[in-house]
């Protein structure tokens, strides 16, 4: 009987190939306790089971097995079974990541949202801004909330800070960076989904405003004061398609 396809990790683990799995649960059966054998016997760590969500009836195979649940998508799930006991098992992303933006115009106005679905009846005004897209670069994305939160066009000028929370969304944490962009229009369209409010407001209302919490007039007031820090490509490392570092200006 072959082992099962797999590929190898710089964690000497075993990473079963998910198109090759056998499709009938008898023979899965069979050729996964034949190839957990084989690879405890060559002294492999870790084996990694990615289980389509078409061949579901094979979870409850590796679970039998002792594979536990290590994360899951929308059409599949991963489980782990150490080979040598207390083996090494990097963890799944623990974070969601977001992006907010401080947009002044050459009135000195800055552009704020109200969300419709929101904890408390009041105004409460804010950065229009939202979560990154997978694969999607900081400055990108925080261009793409804002215009489609309230229509305006911006270019992005610096990352201003950044503020990191825990016991967010499903127990994950969360990582909300801050960052500086100049509009390129002014003309507001608002998205109708989630935004109830959207406005040019002058930045001293804004900072006065008994409907800003704290921490936004906060972070509106290092973007006023801060430089902040700029996209700054390292030659022989900074990809365009995968790396974005932020420095001092001037770096």
């Amino acid at each position: 009987m072959q082992v099962l396809e797999h590929t190898t990790n710089p964690f000497k683990g075993i990473v079963i190939t998910p198109e090759a799995l056998p499709e009938t649960p008898d023979a899965f059966t069979a050729q996964l306790a034949h190839s957990l054998k084989t690879w405890s016997s060559e002294g492999y760590h870790v084996a990694w089971l990615e289980v389509p969500i078409h061949l579901s009836a094979h979870i409850s195979i590796g679970v039998n097995i002792g594979f536990t649940f290590h994360h899951a998508g929308p059409d599949y799930l991963m489980l782990t079974l150490q080979l040598v006991e207390g083996a090494f098992i990097p963890a799944y992303a623990t974070h969601y990541i977001g992006a907010g933006g401080v947009v002044i115009n050459d009135k000195n106005e800055i552009l704020v949202v109200s969300e419709k679905h929101r904890r408390s009846n009041t105004p409460s005004y804010k950065l229009p801004g939202g979560a990154l897209h997978p694969g999607e670069h900081l400055a990108e994305a925080v261009v793409r909330e804002i215009l489609e939160e309230t229509g305006i066009e911006t270019e992005f000028d610096a990352l201003v800070c950044f503020r990191h929370w825990h016991g967010y969304r499903y127990g994950k944490s969360d990582i909300y960076f801050v960052c500086r962009l100049h509009p390129k229009s002014h003309e507001v369209t608002m998205q109708q989904e989630e935004i109830e409010e959207c406005l040019w407001m002058p930045v001293e209302e804004y900072l006065a405003s008994k409907f800003v919490h704290t921490f936004n007039r906060t972070i509106v007031q290092a973007a006023l004061n801060s430089k902040g820090l700029v996209p700054t490509p390292i030659e022989g490392y900074t990809n365009p398609e995968t790396h974005e570092v932020f420095m001092p200006p001037g770096w």
